[in-house]
């Protein structure tokens, strides 16, 4: 949270995450809570977010919630993290009970096929927003897009797996990212 702003409301940071939870799926929630919470709000700026978004992916747990967890953490402590969460989950645990209960009636139709081709595309390009910008952002200094370009060349040309390759360009990117902060500090 920056020091000289007022804190965000809690029903603010609930219905956010509210509204990101029941009007999206399928993916691509990274990149609509990116423009909502840092492009609309300026409620974090692009390094808090990025930094989250890299932490969330790396957790165990469904990235987004790692994510809304981390946000409302750093907008308004435990409280936060408990109104970004519930803000999440309680309009699609109610919207795929209500679903779940018409599925039969309404797979069938070709207008709904039609509506999640819609929505996958729609979220396909939320991801790309999201991974040119966090590209850029690696790219303005040396070492994080030298580990940016590691990363594409082992896991995206080689097809080496993720994990591995992760675990080890960690530790070098932990290492630059500790040395920045204390040249910074």
């Amino acid at each position: 949270m920056h020091p000289t702003r007022a804190p965000v409301p809690l029903v603010s940071l609930f219905l956010v995450f509210f509204r990101v939870g029941l009007f999206s799926f399928g993916g691509g929630l990274s990149g609509w809570i990116y423009r909502e919470v840092v492009t609309l709000r300026g409620w974090m700026s692009d390094d808090d977010f990025f930094s989250g978004l890299a932490l969330s992916q790396i957790l165990p747990g469904a990235n987004v919630t790692n994510l809304s967890v981390y946000i409302g953490q750093r907008l308004r402590g435990p409280v936060g993290s408990v109104c970004a969460l519930t803000g999440l989950v309680i309009g699609p645990f109610f919207a795929v009970i209500a679903l779940a209960t018409a599925y039969a009636q309404i797979a069938a139709m070709p207008w709904i096929q039609d509506a999640m081709t819609g929505a996958a595309a729609a979220a396909i390009g939320l991801l790309l927003v999201v991974a040119l910008k966090g590209a850029y952002s690696a790219s303005r200094r040396l070492v994080p897009f030298l580990i940016l370009m590691a990363t594409f060349v082992a896991v995206g040309l080689l097809q080496w797996p993720l994990v591995p390759v992760a675990l080890g360009l960690a530790p070098v990117s932990i290492a630059f990212a500790w040395w920045k902060a204390s040249s910074d500090a």
